[in-house]
């Protein structure tokens, strides 16, 4: 260890005043079999650096075969290696400027020593949180309603929260607002998506009780939609149902539900696509408009990111083309769309690349970056910047 001495000598040496310094002199040692394998560091931002002294944590999350990312409540970051040339210190005793609080006016030596040391740090980067894996694993047993008398209920490939916080690269947050948009509930503790066509069986009772009762769809009693419909679901999935397909108020003491327009149209149009290739558009849009309750109105606009229409067709047409079924890779999405079709206009694509934009980033940069803007009869069309197999 440095003495007062050696240190002035050293000051001496390199030609610096000690007026110029601060009184406090600090210096390092290396303790006993001291490692670079011994820590690793971690660069945070200013909102993570307030997360972890607020007492909150931070989670690494990945399977085997996944890249790990680092999850905060609420945000999913990339985590990345960075080399540096300069040696990274760890000293848990080092005090910085600012922190040397003492007013002694004679220089002074401090020894404090060093606990680790690294080349590399890990860097932090924002991103999407990874949720097409969330869908896909709790469709490995969907539900499908109350097992019927004599029959066992299928009891495997069931998830809780904890499980699929293990699983899902996401923050618990993100992972939550995820299940409400693939339409999740909780049964006997574990989380299940319903069978599609059970979805559809829901909410077909709900709007047939509807027309039958002769209801606003903005005003659907929950009392009475249980009562009448209960000897034939289970209430709760009823009252899910609601909650997926409409917005819940009080009125009076009494719990109603307004139906969303477009929630109900979209769920409807996807039962009568689910089944077919391609659809005369003229037909559907017929056949659409009849199956929604009275007073709603069927709109194109509505199918945005689950259904491509194709004008270009004799007679045009309709076909089932949902966002959650695209890679979630950047360029492996361009390339699919651009497989299933060689040029889009920016309306037709938008709805396919919204989700793959970070923060601050616009769909118009994403296609500056993947695709090649040309006009074609007067409208602007996108296609792929280099050869994409069919």
């Amino acid at each position: 260890m440095r003495s007062l001495e050696e240190v002035q000598a050293t000051l001496e040496i390199a030609k610096l005043k000690e007026e110029d310094l601060l009184p406090t002199v600090q210096c390092l040692s290396f303790g006993d079999n001291v490692s670079s394998a011994d820590y690793c560091l971690m660069e945070l931002d200013e909102t993570l650096c307030k997360h972890i002294e607020a007492g909150e944590s931070l989670v690494i999350r990945g399977d085997k075969e996944e890249r790990a990312v680092l999850c905060s409540s609420n945000k999913t970051y990339d985590l990345k290696i960075a080399d540096t040339s300069n040696l990274l210190l760890f000293v848990p005793g080092g005090r910085t400027p600012d922190q040397l609080t003492d007013n002694q006016d004679s220089f002074h030596v401090v020894h404090t020593q060093v606990w680790g040391f690294c080349n590399s740090y890990w860097e932090l980067r924002k991103q999407r949180p990874k949720l097409k894996k969330l869908k896909k694993l709790l469709m490995e047993n969907p539900y499908e309603g109350p097992a019927l008398g004599g029959q066992e209920e299928n009891t495997e490939n069931r998830y809780t929260m904890e499980d699929l916080l293990e699983r899902i690269q996401a923050s618990e947050e993100e992972l939550k607002t995820h299940m409400e948009t693939i339409h999740a509930c909780q049964i006997e503790g574990y989380w299940r998506v319903l069978d599609f066509d059970y979805e559809m069986k829901l909410l077909g009772h709900v709007t047939q009780l509807v027309d039958s009762e002769s209801w606003s769809f903005n005003k659907v009693s929950l009392l009475t939609s249980l009562e009448e419909l209960g000897p034939l679901e289970p209430r709760e999935m009823i009252e899910h149902c609601l909650n997926c397909y409409g917005k819940r108020y009080t009125e009076n003491g009494d719990v109603f539900y307004a139906l969303h327009e477009d929630k109900v149209c979209w769920g409807l149009a996807l039962m009568l696509l689910q089944n077919v290739v391609k659809f005369n558009l003229k037909e559907f849009q017929y056949v659409w408009q009849q199956s929604v309750p009275e007073g709603m109105s069927t709109r194109l606009d509505q199918l945005k990111g689950v259904a491509l229409v194709d004008r270009t067709s004799h007679p045009e047409t309709i076909s089932l083309l949902r966002v959650e079924d695209l890679p979630e890779d950047t360029m492996e999405r361009f390339n699919h769309l651009f497989s299933l079709r060689e040029k889009w206009t920016e309306d037709d694509i938008t709805p396919y690349i919204q989700d793959l934009c970070g923060e601050k980033q616009t769909t118009g940069a994403l296609l500056t970056k993947y695709a090649r803007a040309s006009v074609q009869n007067g409208i602007k069309v996108f296609n792929s910047r280099r050869p994409v197999a069919t």
